[in-house]
C-alpha cells in the first residue's frame, strides 16, 4: 500500500508507539541516533487545526557516515539526517519508511557519496529487518 521506489517500508500489526521503541532500538544497534522527532499530527493539529492519523518523522544520524559524507562533499548536509517515518497507515497499520539514500544521493553526482550512500543504505536495510 505504501511501497515507494525512494523508500524502504515495513507494515506491523503493532501499536505505534511500541513500533516506535522497536526502531530507535534498531537504529541504534548500527549507530544511529535520532536528532530530531517532528511529531506531525500534533504539529498540523496546532499549525492548521487539521486532524490526521499519527505520524512522526524521526531524522536519524550515524555521525561517523555523516562526517564521511561531509568531508566527501560539504553541501551533502541538504540531505541529513535521514528521515524513517512511523505512521499508521489507512488501514490501521503501523508503517515504517526509511529513505533509501542509494536514490537520495543519486541527485549528488559525486563519486565519493557513492560508497557512503550504499553504506548507510545497507544499514538502514538491516535496521528494518530488526524492527
Amino acid at each position: 500500500m505504501y511501497d515507494r521506489h525512494y523508500a524502504h517500508t515495513r507494515r506491523f500489526e503493532a501499536p505505534l508507539p511500541d513500533v516506535v521503541t522497536r526502531v530507535r532500538a534498531a537504529l541504534s544497534t548500527e549507530g544511529f541516533g535520532v536528532l530530531t522527532e517532528i511529531d506531525v499530527q500534533a504539529t498540523l493539529k496546532k499549525k492548521l487545526d487539521v486532524d490526521r492519523k499519527p505520524y512522526l518523522i524521526l531524522g536519524a544520524c550515524n555521525p561517523g557516515l555523516a562526517h564521511q559524507a561531509l568531508n566527501a562533499d560539504p553541501g551533502i548536509g541538504v540531505f541529513l539526517p535521514c528521515n524513517v517515518d512511523v505512521f499508521e497507515g489507512e488501514d490501521g497499520a503501523t508503517y515504517v519508511q526509511a529513505v533509501r539514500p542509494d536514490m537520495m544521493f543519486k541527485l549528488v553526482e559525486n563519486p565519493a557519496i557513492s560508497p557512503i550512500a550504499g553504506e548507510v543504505d545497507a544499514k538502514l536495510r538491516r535496521v528494518m529487518e530488526r524492527i
